[in-house]
């Protein structure tokens, strides 16, 4: 099928029809990439499962190049929506680009030039790409406020801080994360925000730097972009290579801004921390929680950017630095280790209670269901509890791809994850449930049934009770009981 669309989208555009048409590698997002060739001609057809997102990419990519931001071009989009035609910018990502001297911590001429260059196409993008730019074609949100600075901070909390089992008091490190939100939010947004501006984002064509993957993009303020870029973790850039791609930067910034220096950095040093933590989330989440390898043999790179940001105090957030610096010392001393020392790392059985747990005081029953079947019985004969209803999120089973997958499989988890919305629906779900169990221990109570519930019991409501299995099951305080009743005869691990 998806051959078939982008054939024809191809000989719209050409004239003639492919002689080929090969996969690409696949990326991190839920999206295909195909090749497709005709003799000298070449294009990149890409089959995406979100209309929205796939609209995105080509109404900004237009705009971007009708001010002569070097971004692909699309050469033609499906009626659906679901497939579109861009111009092939080759394999040569930046990131691949500098590889030398990102392996070798030199980087030499070649590798700056093109860093400077690249870094320094930012403001254009950020002030000329929001030029005219209708926002209301942007996927997540339209403007980067505090309900996604607190995205950031909570993926952070819950996906990092929690899993590598650091302990913190909720309360005090709440109020930081809100005064971080007001500071970032009091931040003028009205350029565009790239939101994933890096490396890996950039591709090189003929020496030159063209850019990707803008889909995600809003209106924001100018210092996230530039924190992603500089201190992109897996990068390492030596520290007088970071001050000249700034002070690229602020050259090119000269024709639309000129900040004062004491402000500037100020503001940039706040975005460079909440970028950390938001990398470290990912991290956490991609590395202890799907056990994806790369992902954790990232985080000593983010550990880096960490110190550098503790190297001065961070006096607006006491309590957020304290945590912090508890964070690196545990790594440094080896209380937390990167990767497990067998160099494997165990699947996290979340109906096995976490360390402190097993006390038989509360058990918490989680549970997915279908509600074309009913909702669960209380088995326990307690009744009550939580039934929470995942059918406003966005459905993977309306694509033939996820049908034969759950809530459990990688690509179904990456399409949930893609908007942000399962997340923070995850959030509202997480601070119930926390005050509910905070009072049933309070009291002696032995259940509490939280269960989610969907269409066919298959993806949203899997996600959404793993999600909140995982939640618990790190707190210590609970044992974890986790059903999956549409799945059970298929998967022998989840049975009552």
């Amino acid at each position: 099928m998806e051959n078939n669309v982008l054939s024809q989208l191809f000989t719209a555009r050409f004239g003639t029809m492919p002689v080929s048409v090969s996969p690409l590698p696949v990326s991190g997002s839920h999206r295909r990439y195909f090749r497709l060739r005709d003799g000298g001609v070449s294009a990149v057809g890409v089959c995406g499962t979100d209309q929205e997102e796939n609209r995105a990419f080509c109404a900004m990519a237009d705009h971007f190049r009708s001010k002569g931001i070097p971004v692909p071009e699309v050469y033609g989009i499906s009626g659906d929506g679901m497939y579109y035609l861009q111009e092939d910018l080759g394999d040569t990502t930046l990131f691949g680009y500098v590889s030398d001297g990102r392996l070798s911590g030199d980087y030499g001429p070649r590798d700056r030039k093109i860093l400077l260059e690249a870094v320094s196409w930012l403001p254009k993008i950020q002030f000329e790409g929001a030029d005219g730019l209708d926002f209301g074609v942007c996927r997540h949100s339209s403007v980067f406020d505090g309900r996604m600075v607190m995205f950031d901070l909570n993926y952070f909390k819950y996906c990092f801080l929690k899993a590598v089992g650091i302990e913190f008091d909720e309360v005090r490190l709440q109020c930081d994360f809100e005064r971080l939100r007001d500071d970032a939010a009091s931040v003028p947004a009205d350029t565009f925000l790239y939101r994933d501006f890096q490396s890996r984002n950039v591709m090189v064509k003929d020496g030159k730097p063209y850019y990707i993957d803008f889909q995600g993009g809003m209106r924001g303020p100018v210092y996230y972009d530039l924190a992603s870029f500089v201190w992109q973790a897996r990068a390492r850039y030596p520290q007088d290579l970071k001050n000249e791609m700034i002070k690229a930067y602020l050259a090119a910034l000269s024709p639309y801004s000129t900040p004062d220096p004491v402000d500037f950095y100020e503001k940039l040093r706040l975005f460079v921390l909440l970028r950390t933590l938001q990398v470290l989330g990912a991290y956490g989440f991609r590395g202890y929680f799907e056990r994806k390898e790369h992902f954790l043999k990232s985080i000593p790179a983010a550990m880096d950017n960490l110190r550098e940001l503790l190297a001065a105090p961070l006096e607006a957030y006491p309590y957020l630095g304290s945590v912090l610096e508890r964070v690196v010392g545990a790594f440094d001393s080896g209380e937390v280790k990167f990767m497990p020392e067998d160099g494997h790392i165990p699947e996290r059985r979340a109906d096995v209670p976490a360390s402190g747990a097993g006390n038989g005081i509360l058990t918490v029953t989680v549970c997915s269901f279908s509600y074309k079947k009913g909702i669960p019985e209380d088995i326990s004969g307690n009744g009550g509890g939580y039934v929470f209803d995942c059918r406003a999120i966005h459905n993977p089973g309306r694509y033939g791809r996820y049908r034969s997958m759950t809530g459990k499989d990688a690509p179904v988890i990456s399409f949930l994850e893609e908007d942000g919305e399962v997340l923070r629906f995850m959030e509202h779900a997480y601070a119930l449930v926390d005050a509910h169990v905070k009072r049933y221990l309070e009291r002696g109570f032995t259940h509490l049934m939280v269960c989610f519930g969907c269409t066919g019991g298959q993806h949203r409501s899997v996600y959404c009770a793993e999600s909140m299995a995982r939640h618990l099951a790190v707190s210590g305080s609970v044992n974890v009981r986790l059903i999956h009743r549409e799945q059970a005869p298929l998967r022998g691990d989840d049975a009552p």
